[in-house]
């Protein structure tokens, strides 16, 4: 084999292997991090408990992000965003209101019931006010077709003319709960549930 060719394969195989080490790195700092707030709050959740957890010095966490804050807040966002991908995959502006809700809905219960960890970290991000409200609204750009949907349907007096913030409360924030007393063993949610769960937050909202 050319020595350089030699040279640059073996270059190009360290430089992958670096990524590679610091993508596990940010990934386990990501998981431990969801773990311990989910866990123990926000407040009991202190930068070297995350290391510890993550099995990284303390200053490796600097690497990735700038603080505390910092860290909540692009993990948030990027929690948000796996979330909201996951939840509108299907989705078409072309498709009825009802459909487009229903489907948006059942997407939204899927991710929550498979990815339970998540969705606990979410929904404890969106009952705090240790999320900074630039984040914040960035992850309400996340939910737009969503949005959409309602907008959609008020036009056409499918839904109630209620603020997002209500529709929200009414039809989704109710599965975040339902995961919460599943995850302390309080309740179990069958199929069953989740079909009331539905109906009753398209009826809470439809004209």
């Amino acid at each position: 084999m050319n020595v350089h060719l030699s040279s640059y394969l073996c270059t190009s195989k360290h430089k992958m292997s670096e990524v590679q080490k610091s993508e596990l790195k940010r990934k386990a700092l990501v998981d431990a991090t969801i773990s311990l707030v989910n866990n123990n709050g926000f407040h009991a959740t202190p930068i070297s408990k995350i290391a510890k957890i993550a099995s990284v010095s303390p200053a490796t966490i600097y690497l990735y992000f700038e603080n505390k804050q910092d860290l909540v807040n692009k993990i948030y966002l990027q929690v948000k965003e796996e979330f909201t991908s996951y939840s509108f995959a299907n989705y078409s502006e072309e498709t009825p209101v009802e459909q487009s809700f229903k489907e948006i809905w059942n997407r939204i219960a899927q991710f929550k019931m498979g990815r339970m960890d998540k969705a606990i970290f979410l929904a404890q991000c969106d009952n705090t006010p240790v999320i900074d409200e630039s984040s914040r609204q960035e992850g309400i750009k996340h939910l737009q077709p969503l949005l959409d949907v309602w907008n959609r349907g008020k036009e056409d007096q499918l839904i109630k003319p209620l603020s997002d913030y209500l529709l929200y409360a009414y039809t989704i924030n109710p599965l975040s709960f339902l995961i919460v007393m599943q995850q302390q063993g309080s309740f179990k949610i069958e199929a069953q549930h989740l079909e009331e769960a539905y109906q009753a937050a398209w009826n809470s909202i439809k004209l």
